[in-house]
């Protein structure tokens, strides 16, 4: 066993010195004596491509990157009218949450679970407060009406 890992190893090394070529032609090398003294054999390629996985130096070289498919988005314009009757009264919890030292108002409501996140420039009275209109016209645009805003202590001057 240990010297089956061993020589899967070697035929993974052996790959990567000498290209490293696609298996099928790694294989084609060995068989047809192509590395002079090679003491690998197919079965070792094959253990090691299993054991080991694919040769990563070789799929970088060879992997081609796809253009992704466009994005299309579905118009938030026409919600269901079932949507707005039972959950048309939201409650939103706000809070403010840095991400490497930069502050966001973050927000979710507690039936749709709709969360927002706003960049804001500092904690001022005014910032929190022009940041809150913001996401307030935000529900309103869909036809969402905001009865409570849960916030903590840091919001009282609000």
């Amino acid at each position: 066993m240990v010297k089956q890992y061993s020589d899967n190893r070697k035929a993974k090394c052996l790959q990567d010195i000498i290209g490293p070529p696609r298996m099928v032609d790694y294989i084609d090398y060995v068989q047809n004596n192509m590395i002079p003294s090679c003491p690998i054999t197919k079965e070792d390629i094959i253990q090691a491509e299993d054991i080991l996985g694919p040769n990563l130096v070789s799929l970088k070289r060879k992997t081609v990157r796809k253009t992704p498919e466009r994005v299309v988005l579905n118009s938030l314009d026409n919600l269901p009218n079932e949507l707005l009757t039972e959950h048309g009264n939201v409650t939103i919890a706000i809070d403010i949450m840095y991400i490497n030292g930069i502050p966001f108002m973050m927000t979710t409501s507690q039936a749709i679970h709709f969360g927002t996140a706003e960049m804001i420039k500092n904690e001022m009275k005014w910032t929190i407060i022009k940041s809150i209109q913001q996401i307030i016209d935000t529900y309103h645009g869909r036809g969402f009406k905001i009865k409570h805003i849960l916030g903590d202590r840091q919001f009282e001057c609000i």
